[in-house]
């Protein structure tokens, strides 16, 4: 039923890479509640060995909010 494949994207342009995570640190800038969560629970991975899916669009809200799953242990 589900598929075993695994996606990378990878993006080669310096420029690009400078932009976007330009882009995600404002985005964490105004999202000051998922900030403090990262702050607060990031040491204890408290979603250590959790999976999380969704199907969602990709924004750097959306960017931000992986990377503290990621932080947080998912």
């Amino acid at each position: 039923m589900f598929s075993e494949e695994h996606f990378k994207v990878a993006c080669t342009s310096a420029e690009t890479l400078r932009f976007g995570r330009k882009e995600i640190d404002l985005a964490e800038h105004e999202m000051p509640g998922l900030m403090a969560l990262r702050e607060r629970y990031g040491s204890s991975k408290p979603l250590e060995g959790a999976k999380i899916t969704g199907s969602l669009h990709m924004t750097v809200q959306t960017a931000a909010l992986i990377e503290t799953l990621t932080a947080l242990g998912a």
